[in-house]
């Protein structure tokens, strides 16, 4: 079983590898067919059954696919190569490639989230600031601000994750104030983080239609409204969330006709994070517009 980066990818995938199989099966005539034997001998197999698939070559589902090549399926897995559980079911292997977004998508690495917890190291720049805020959620500590420029920015904390300690401190159960100081009190030349990445949040891939379009409006960041049979309706935009990422490109603080752009410059395909409203309201609420636009909104290196 596998994982594919958005619904389009699945279904011109399946569509895909299933005409290339038609085309590797054994050269009978088909139900229907019609033999002719010339006077040559040769046999010439006429029919006139549909395929059980659309042309690939033209636009589907929105997409314009001329040019397309199929992706042949991959050979069976050897020895060790697959990995079944007890149960007899594959184990999904996600994929950062696909049919319709292509192999190893910049815009997918920039926005992935890890799972696990890994370690990042700051200082503090000449005047004693490492350029990141925390705000206390659910007995956590999390990154709410990343200034331009700063230490934290180019130590590649985001909005969004959580701080599990700091210089070996557990955070659980304090507030932001008291997390801060700890930041305040450490020395300047190296400050140990360990950090889960973006927990409250979710990446969703989409592809552009024909129109430039991913199918889904929003208002000062936060989605509105979807178009339906739109590439947002079927990978699952939800309303009542926030934008926080364009192709890991932050937007937080940015306004909305400047996402927009971010929007018209992406490729074919677009990865958005998302975040909660909840959440990402309770996260803001002390944060003004100055803060808003000192917001790192670097394109992250993959």
């Amino acid at each position: 079983m596998s994982l594919y980066p958005s619904l389009e990818d699945m279904t011109v995938g399946k569509m895909a590898q299933a005409q290339v199989s038609q085309g590797q099966a054994a050269a009978l005539p088909p139900s229907g067919a019609t033999t002719v034997t010339t006077g040559g001998g040769a046999t010439v197999v006429t029919t006139s059954a549909p395929g059980l698939y659309p042309n690939l070559a033209e636009e589907y589902m929105g997409l314009q696919l001329t040019g397309y090549t199929p992706v042949r399926p991959p050979p069976p897995p050897g020895p060790g190569g697959a990995v079944v559980p007890s149960g007899g079911s594959a184990v999904a292997k996600p994929s950062n490639s696909g049919a319709v977004t292509g192999v190893a998508n910049v815009g997918i690495r920039r926005a992935e989230i890890k799972q696990g917890v890994k370690e990042v190291v700051v200082c503090k720049d000449q005047k004693g600031k490492c350029g990141v805020s925390f705000f206390a959620v659910s007995k956590g500590i999390f990154v709410c601000f990343v200034q331009r420029g700063s230490p934290a920015a180019m130590a590649g904390l985001r909005f969004g994750d959580q701080i599990l300690t700091i210089n070996g401190e557990v955070l659980a159960g304090y507030s932001s104030d008291k997390a801060s100081k700890l930041i305040k009190k450490a020395a300047s030349e190296r400050i140990s983080l360990a950090v889960r990445e973006r927990p409250f949040e979710r990446t969703i891939v989409m592809q552009k239609d024909s129109g430039n379009h991913v199918g889904f409006s929003f208002n000062n960041g936060e989605i509105k409204a979807i178009v339906k049979d739109s590439s947002a309706a079927r990978n699952g935009i939800l309303i009542d969330h926030y934008l926080t990422e364009v192709n890991g490109q932050n937007v937080i603080g940015l306004k909305d006709k400047d996402i927009g752009e971010v929007f018209n410059q992406s490729p074919r395909t677009v990865t958005i994070t998302i975040m909660p409203s909840f959440v990402y309201k309770h996260m803001m609420t002390n944060m003004g517009s100055a803060l808003r636009k000192a917001m790192d909104h670097s394109i992250p290196d993959v």
